[in-house]
């Protein structure tokens, strides 16, 4: 089968496409003929080597959407199944192998392309929202990075859940019809949003911030989180650390809590389904859907690679892994 590999860390050059050995399962696994897989900006850290140590040569890609080949004996799958999945080894490729816990039905009524574009942002985001961050209705929330694709998630599926106000950030303002076309109430710049939050709460600050991007922006949040507040930390897009005080927290009552998709579909894959059936359940209807900014042939991902660092990009970017 065809598949895009790196040798080493670098730039978008270093994706090569080869042909490979296709993956043979175990009674647990099921073999995915892969239609469309996304690409996340985790990828891109992990193409770079942002992301710790790599075993060369190593294939990138979270996620597929695609048809099962081959089932483990001991799965609920069969050959013929349409599924999403976060595979093992990697996505960028022809065919995939994915553990029966991390692999989900889809109905005909979701094209592959959409379902493509939704299970790590998706999933994700109702995670982060109503499990994280516990957000609630009376709630004003800030959602940074509002244009990308987790972003654009956490918006839509804050409003669908009745939230009050959702305030998202974006790198630049040109950006800002899309974020409000998905419901934000505000769209700030990462230079403003904080006193934007502070003057549309009259001081009082946010309930919750979804922070992905760290650096100096975790700084900004803490200055407009609310007291008993709380702090989502779940990615640094922007390659530096965030920082706080012990002192920012304790006497103002507020928290920070931090997730990880990568760790949880590791340690606790179980933890997924039930978000992953309810995501499943509202792109199939169309009450949510996720803006495809480009496709991209397999091999073409250097292409798609230098679009997402660009930002210059509104929805989900996905590659077409098989004709």
């Amino acid at each position: 089968m065809k598949a895009l590999i790196q040798h080493e860390f670098g730039d978008s050059h270093v994706l090569q496409l080869a042909e490979v050995e296709t993956p043979i399962i175990s009674e647990d696994e099921v073999l995915i003929k892969t239609a469309y897989t996304s690409v996340n900006y985790a990828d891109i850290k992990s193409r770079k080597g942002k992301k710790g140590k790599g075993r060369f040569p190593f294939t990138l890609g979270l996620d597929a959407a695609g048809t099962v080949v081959e089932a483990g004996e001991s799965s609920v799958f069969s050959a013929g199944d349409r599924v999403i999945a976060f595979p093992i080894g990697g996505s960028y490729a022809e065919y995939v192998k994915a553990h029966k816990q991390l692999t989900f039905k889809i109905p005909e009524s979701l094209s592959f392309e959409q379902a493509a574009a939704m299970p790590t942002v998706s999933i994700l985001s109702h995670i982060l929202l109503h499990e994280i961050g516990q957000v609630k209705n009376s709630d004003t929330i800030v959602v940074h990075s509002g244009a990308g694709g987790v972003g654009s998630m956490l918006v839509q599926f804050a409003k669908l859940a009745g939230v009050k106000t959702v305030i998202a950030t974006v790198g630049n303002l040109s950006k800002g019809d899309y974020v409000k076309r998905l419901g934000a109430d505000l769209v700030c710049t990462y230079d403003t949003f904080s006193e934007e939050v502070l003057q549309m709460t009259n001081g009082r600050g946010a309930q919750v911030i979804f922070d992905s991007v760290a650096g100096e922006v975790t700084t900004a949040s803490m200055d407009c989180l609310g007291l008993y507040g709380t702090l989502v930390q779940f990615g640094n897009s922007s390659g530096s650390a965030g920082h706080f005080k012990t002192s920012d927290v304790h006497s103002s009552c507020r928290n920070v809590k931090g997730f990880s998709l990568g760790t949880t579909r590791k340690h606790r894959p179980d933890m997924l389904a039930p978000a992953a059936e309810r995501m499943i359940e509202l792109f199939a209807t169309g009450k949510v859907t996720l803006p495809i900014a480009k496709v991209f042939d397999l091999s073409e991902a250097k292409q798609a690679h230098d679009l997402i660092e660009s930002r210059e990009y509104e929805g989900k970017v996905l590659i077409k892994a098989s004709k």
